[in-house]
């Protein structure tokens, strides 16, 4: 590019605020939010979703945090780095990425660059994006402006796996956008810069990740079940297997959050366009979904087995996000294992200290250093984020009465004290 690069993100959420942030050391970067909250939060160099820290805003010197559309005027390439959900029926929710587009569109110029981070179908990006554009720009794709597609790989609460150290792939729709790419990524990533062929091989890239994952979990999820009624337990099994030199280990567990648990939904969406139904993925993805109802059956089987009665019985959760050591409760699987579990008892307690709990309104949301001791019947450690097993099991177990249940659905800490893992 012949003028001065202007970097645009639009969207700072766990994905954005990072970039913004990396970039800012080396280009002028204008990070956008509708959200005047947040822009009011990072001008204070605070990050509520703990993905940065002090020292990144310090070396961000060329960075303008803002909520008004116009101060993305003079931007010459554009970042979307918006949240792709899904709706009620598991279809993709585009609103988002389409009304930035729409944002982006209006502030286009010729041979500007817009590059899109969101996860979205194969496809998405020219299919659904690019028209967008075009149509708020009055610009021709390809003629007055490219488009590039740079899947995010952003691990929340991960701090060894952070943005610089990640390979980011890029792909963009001409060689020339595709160097820029190259060029602006290389600044801020310290791991490898690689290149996909085409911007549809990139989005496909980003959807396959996660949804191998998911199989490979719901797979741990099916043995869990199986073990369970051999009265094995599968943490013991795993171990044992992984002694064989192509073995692939991975736990059971509840899977939730904004990409486990969604993006096999864009990849099995657009392949139903295309006239094929998937099947693994979807079974996968159905056996994902159900094991927060599962764990509450077998809570509620234990309870009766034990004789607890229903009335007085108190019951405190540990962790409510959807991973550990991370504040996002989006999709969590967790959270939805304590709606169950409130419906069914009346004294349900939440300890989070780091979940962001904005939208859920729980009023008995406690604090473990205020806790009496032999006070509930049930402890469930559903989060094992590093503040609570930081207390370590005999801490925790202070808390339970003489006779009580302690569940360890991570198997965080060794079975002997649990009643039932996952």
């Amino acid at each position: 590019m012949k003028k001065r690069i202007k970097i645009g993100i639009i969207g700072l959420g766990y994905v954005g605020t990072p970039l913004a942030l990396s970039f800012g050391k080396y280009f002028d970067v204008v990070g956008y939010d509708k959200n005047i909250t947040r822009i009011k939060e990072l001008k204070n160099k605070k990050d509520l979703t703990k993905e940065t820290s002090l020292k990144d805003f310090n070396f961000a010197k060329k960075i303008n945090f803002t909520n008004k559309n116009i101060d993305l005027k003079d931007c010459n390439i554009f970042i979307v780095t918006v949240p792709t959900p899904v709706k009620k029926n598991n279809k993709p929710d585009l609103s988002h990425i389409l009304d930035a587009s729409k944002l982006v569109g209006s502030y286009l110029n010729k041979n500007d660059i817009v590059i899109y981070e969101s996860t979205g179908y194969p496809g998405m990006t020219e299919e659904q994006c690019v028209p967008v554009l075009e149509k708020n720009s009055q610009l021709v794709y390809r003629e007055n402006f490219n488009c590039g597609y740079s899947p995010e790989r952003i691990n929340p609460g991960d701090k060894k796996h952070e943005l610089k150290k990640i390979i980011k792939i890029v792909s963009a729709s001409n060689k020339k956008t595709l160097n820029i790419l190259k060029y602006i990524y290389g600044k801020i990533i310290e791991a490898k810069v690689v290149t996909a062929p085409s911007i549809i091989v990139a989005e496909a890239a980003k959807v396959i990740e996660n949804t191998q994952r998911d199989l490979n979990i719901a797979l741990a999820n099916e043995l869990s079940i199986i073990c369970s009624k051999l009265k094995i337990d599968t943490k013991e099994v795993i171990n044992a297997a992984s002694t064989k030199w192509n073995f692939h280990k991975y736990s059971p567990g509840l899977v939730g959050g904004h990409c486990i648990g969604v993006d096999p939904y864009y990849l099995t969406y657009k392949s139903k366009l295309l006239g094929y139904n998937p099947k693994i993925i979807l079974a996968g993805r159905k056996l994902n979904d159900s094991m927060a109802e599962y764990v509450f059956s077998k809570l509620k089987k234990i309870l009766k087995k034990e004789n607890f009665k229903k009335k007085n019985l108190k019951i405190l959760i540990l962790g409510i996000t959807f991973k550990e050591n991370c504040p996002d409760i989006r999709n969590s699987q967790s959270l939805k294992l304590t709606n169950f579990i409130k419906k069914k008892y009346n004294k349900v307690y939440i300890y989070d200290k780091i979940a962001n709990i904005e939208g859920i309104n729980d009023k008995k949301i406690i604090s473990l250093n205020s806790l009496k001791k032999n006070t509930f019947d049930v402890i469930i450690l559903a989060v094992p984020h590093r503040e609570i097993v930081s207390k370590g099991i005999i801490k925790i177990k202070s808390y339970m009465k003489q006779k009580s249940i302690f569940i360890d659905l991570k198997s965080y800490f060794h079975k002997k004290y649990s009643n039932f893992r996952l």
